[in-house]
């Protein structure tokens, strides 16, 4: 029998033969990206000239994802649509999507739907914000959590151009240090609202991967990867290893078999939760 130190040592060597650069290579994800475009369309901005270029192709002139989807995958996106995304990020955990429709109408209506305005309005009435938000449960919560995020924002940047002016990781880092904001609700912000290149690794995403048999590795030195090595930390970096089907693991498959390209991922999450409320199969 092997001794544990040995085994650690072969299993060490394994590691830093195989350094650990990509999680696993599948071109599965790019074709089926490629295959919800044919369904769904790309949202573009409707202009004559498109229109008459593309009449007649698969997709062309369905606009992308609808609803709310139209917005938050919109290209160029006022201070007003990312304030809103920026909220709506907040609102939606844990909720339905019309229940967040409802308080954002009822931040519309009072005129205080911006960074601004929740700041300005929950200083002076903290009942009150949570009155106008309460359609979306759990408004307490969610009231505390909007005035923390919106109180760091006006007081250390003024204004969220300036907040998302800084690198990915560091805007990353800073909202992940904020009370109740967790990676999922992080990384919207930062695909939709901030413009930054981050794979949102949601509860959809993690059905669909299951779906296509990606949530798992592929080959026995990939298992060995995600599993053997989920507890150990290299010399190099200093980085511990993401297990199979966790939200780093995922989020990393998404995005080393994707182009690095903020309309990619975000037509592609969007897309990837249109399919999963309609429970369809590509």
């Amino acid at each position: 029998m092997r001794r544990s130190g040995e085994k650690f040592k072969e299993i060490r060597r394994y590691f830093i033969r195989y350094k650990i650069k990509k999680v696993t290579k599948s071109p599965q994800i790019y074709q089926i990206y490629r295959s919800l475009l044919k369904k769904y369309g790309r949202p573009r901005r409707r202009t004559p000239k498109y229109n008459k270029l593309t009449t007649g192709q698969a997709g062309s002139l369905r606009g992308g994802p609808k609803d709310f989807w139209e917005k938050w995958c919109k290209r160029r996106k006022t201070k007003e649509d990312k304030e809103e995304i920026v909220i709506g990020a907040i609102l939606t955990q844990r909720t339905n999507w019309r229940n967040v429709e409802l308080a954002l109408r009822n931040l519309k209506r009072e005129k205080v739907l911006s960074i601004k305005g929740v700041y300005q309005i929950f200083k002076k009435n903290k009942i009150l914000l949570g009155k106008l938000i309460k359609p979306s449960g759990f408004y307490k919560q969610k009231a505390k959590r909007l005035f923390q995020l919106c109180c760091f924002i006006v007081k250390n940047y003024g204004t969220l151009e300036k907040f998302f002016d800084q690198d990915l990781k560091t805007c990353r880092r800073q909202l992940l240090s904020l009370y109740g904001i967790g990676p999922e609700t992080a990384d919207s912000i930062l695909l939709y609202a901030g413009g930054k290149p981050i794979f949102v690794s949601d509860e959809y995403t993690r059905r669909f991967a299951k779906k296509h048999h990606l949530s798992r590795p592929h080959s026995k030195k990939f298992l060995l990867r995600g599993k053997k090595f989920s507890y150990f930390r290299a010399k190099r970096g200093n980085k511990v290893l993401p297990k199979a089907g966790s939200y780093d693991y995922l989020q990393q498959l998404f995005q080393q078999n994707l182009p690095k390209n903020t309309k990619i991922y975000q037509d592609f999450h969007a897309m990837i939760v249109l399919e999963g409320k309609k429970g369809n199969k590509i």
